[in-house]
C-alpha cells in the first residue's frame, strides 16, 4: 500500500527581531523629545558674561527675565509692566526682603533695562540684582 505525504501545516510566528528595532526608535524618539520639551520654560536668554559674577541664594527673590522684542516675564509669565508691579507688591511680605534679579539677554538694550531698574528703584524695590554668566 502506498502512503501520500500529508502537508504540514505551518504554524504561524511571530519575528520578533524587527519589534525589538521598532521599539527601540521609539524609545529613542520619546527621549530625545522630552528632553527638549522640559526645558522650555521662559524666555531663552543668552545671558552677559562678567569674570566676577557671585552665586546668590536669597530665601524670598523674584526673577524678572527681559527677553528681545520686548518681552517681559516674571517668574516664567508673560507680563506688562504695570502688571509687573502688582505681582511683586504681592510677593513682598513685610518678613524678608524681597531680592529682585533681572535676567536680561545679552541683545536687549541698556536703556530697557535700565527704565525696568528704575521702575523697580522708583516703587521701593531697592535690592535689584542682573544675572550674568561667570567667565
Amino acid at each position: 500500500m502506498r502512503s501520500w505525504d500529508v502537508a504540514k501545516k505551518k504554524k504561524a510566528h511571530i519575528e520578533i527581531i524587527p519589534m525589538i528595532d521598532v521599539m527601540m526608535f521609539l524609545l529613542v524618539f520619546f527621549v530625545l523629545i522630552s528632553l527638549n520639551v522640559i526645558p522650555a520654560v521662559g524666555i531663552k536668554t543668552q545671558l552677559p558674561v562678567a569674570s566676577t559674577a557671585q552665586q546668590l541664594k536669597p530665601q524670598n527673590k523674584a526673577v524678572i527675565t527681559l527677553g528681545l522684542e520686548e518681552r517681559l516675564q516674571l517668574d516664567g509669565q508673560d507680563l506688562d509692566e504695570g502688571a509687573l508691579l502688582a505681582q511683586l507688591k504681592a510677593l513682598n511680605n513685610g518678613s524678608e526682603k524681597l531680592v529682585i534679579i533681572i535676567n536680561s539677554d545679552q541683545g536687549v538694550e541698556v536703556k530697557r533695562l535700565v527704565s525696568v531698574m528704575d521702575l523697580l528703584k522708583g516703587n521701593g524695590f531697592s535690592s535689584v540684582s542682573i544675572a550674568t554668566r561667570k567667565s
